[in-house]
């Protein structure tokens, strides 16, 4: 799928979030999962910085994605979210996580999806399943992205899937790998369903 991606702010607070009243994706995960990697994948350029220290986001980063480069609005955001989990700097996370990251899941009207990613080749993690109870709580959209994929045989993608489903309390999860490109066509379908119904 071709798209203009532009990035459009860093936010540190609620009072910082983006006005542009267009659906939001968002994107949650351990900070060594592969987020930057997995967005950059769906971009199709280096929009989201690939650290090899985990934890290097504290904003939510908001990228604009438009059809194309002469649009001045664009169809949809876009929201990079901290990872969590890292010992380093799960703390320091933690605490900013009341201050804007809550509020954002919680009270973000235009939130339309959030994409929970886990890595398929290590069991469900307990950070993971928090956050997943925490916006079902808030009654938020989720879809869980397993990545990594392409690290797995054939028939330990399927054991991975049913070991993450059982462990996570899911009907599905969608592998994707953000090396091969496998399963992001899919991903951009859910993502684009999802921002359809909201307009």
């Amino acid at each position: 799928m071709q798209v203009h991606p532009k990035f459009l702010l860093s936010a540190f607070a609620p009072a910082q979030f983006p006005t542009t009243g267009v659906p939001e994706i968002a994107f949650l995960g351990r900070s060594n999962v592969g987020k930057s990697s997995l967005l950059n994948a769906l971009l199709g350029s280096k929009q989201a910085k690939v650290s090899s220290t985990p934890g290097r986001t504290r904003s939510i980063n908001f990228f604009a994605i438009q059809d194309g480069p002469q649009k001045t609005t664009p169809r949809m955001l876009f929201a990079d979210l901290p990872g969590y989990g890292y010992a380093k700097i799960s703390k320091s996370i933690s605490s900013e996580w009341p201050k804007f990251i809550e509020p954002y899941l919680t009270d973000r009207p235009t939130l339309s999806l959030c994409l929970c990613l886990v890595d398929s080749n290590i069991p469900p993690q307990e950070s993971d399943m928090q956050l997943i109870e925490f916006l079902a709580n808030a009654n938020r959209r989720l879809v869980v992205v397993a990545t990594k994929a392409d690290k797995l045989s054939g028939n330990g993608r399927a054991k991975a899937e049913a070991a993450l489903c059982k462990g996570l309390n899911v009907d599905g999860v969608l592998m994707v790998s953000s090396k091969t490109g496998a399963g992001i066509k899919d991903l951009w379908a859910t993502i684009q369903a999802a921002a359809k119904e909201e307009e």
